[in-house]
């Protein structure tokens, strides 16, 4: 089993003990956060393509990457970012299996420390059907980091189909989906929103 056999937030909560609800916006006092001139040139010759493409892999390398590398950037490298990195931390309970990308606060590019944000991208351009593979790996990204004695207060989701994106927290055994769902075209919120949980946490 791994990562990509969750397929229910109810497998989720049954097996983790946790819960989850989606009552409000988690993020609406967020500043946003404009983006550099060449990301917005990026994602103007990126986007249309990605879509017309339309498969995970163009989304993924058109649209994802180029907004968490700048996110890695803005923050003046001393964050990482992984992308298909192979993260097992627990085999018995099925957390075991290849993140989409981390976000890790840690200026290590090497190995993986202290990872913070998860990000999935949807199958089948649902992004409802990403919650439970998501949510297994903040809960790996939280245990690894009780191992390693490095406390975080939450652990940030992130499901985009990359002209989509929504995000989800976990924090004292409890999985918060956040009501709204970002467009692409909402950048500069997303860039707010990714840059203050790696800068707060």
């Amino acid at each position: 089993m791994s990562y990509s056999d969750f397929k229910t937030l109810d497998q989720i909560k049954k097996q983790f003990s946790i819960s989850s609800s989606s009552s409000g916006s988690l993020f609406e006092n967020i500043t946003a956060v404009k983006p550099s001139e060449q990301l917005a040139n990026i994602l103007s010759e990126n986007v249309s393509l990605a879509l017309n493409i339309n498969t995970e892999k163009a989304r993924s390398e058109l649209i994802i990457a180029p907004v968490l590398v700048e996110v890695r950037k803005r923050l003046e490298r001393k964050i990482s970012l992984f992308s298909g990195l192979e993260f097992n931390v627990d085999d018995k309970a099925g957390l075991t299996g290849y993140c989409d990308f981390i976000l890790s606060q840690s200026p290590n590019q090497i190995f993986l420390q202290f990872p913070v944000v998860c990000i999935v991208e949807a199958k089948n351009e649902n992004i409802k059907l990403g919650y439970a593979q998501c949510a297994a790996e903040m809960i790996a990204s939280e245990i690894y980091n009780q191992k390693q004695k490095h406390h975080m207060p939450y652990i940030l989701g992130v499901v985009t189909t990359g002209s989509n994106w929504r995000f989800l927290k976990l924090e004292n055994k409890a999985i918060d989906i956040d009501f709204e769902e970002y467009l692409i075209s909402q950048v500069d919120k997303i860039l707010g929103i990714l840059m203050s949980v790696m800068q707060s946490i």
